[in-house]
């Protein structure tokens, strides 16, 4: 079962919690075991698992990320968002995450962050429910 869902960033780089999201579309599949996918279809937008208890993890993120790769560079890329790539591609497009009495199998602090770096946009996040065989 697919599922997209529709996020509204809100600041040219952000970092937004959707562990909720992802949850419900589980739930809404009816799978009880299997596999969940989350997929960015964005080349400018990211993914990832991480703590999700505390913002500044997400604020440290941002940090560290905007001083490995700069908002001024060498960049050829002549739509002025090559920092933007170079972010999303450094976090990565998808995650895969096991699913378990019909619900995530997430660590204690873990959760599903959706990472914008070039908006803000209406972004989409794709929801990809792979339900165990009986």
């Amino acid at each position: 079962m697919i599922t997209t869902l529709t996020i509204h960033t809100t600041g040219r780089s952000a970092m937004m919690d959707v562990t909720a999201q992802v949850e419900q579309a589980v739930r809404a599949s009816g799978a009880t075991a299997g596999i969940c996918q989350v997929f960015v279809p964005h080349t400018t937008a990211g993914i990832t698992l991480n703590e999700n208890a505390d913002p500044d993890v997400q604020r440290d993120i941002l940090t560290a990320l905007d001083r490995l790769v700069p908002a001024r560079g060498d960049y050829q890329h002549g739509e002025g968002n090559s920092p933007a790539h170079v972010k999303a591609s450094l976090m990565g497009a998808s995650l895969t995450l096991p699913i378990q009495d019909g619900r995530l199998l997430l660590g204690r602090w873990q959760g599903i962050t959706f990472c914008e770096f070039d908006g803000p946009r209406q972004r989409d996040l794709v929801v990809n429910i792979v339900a165990a065989l009986p």
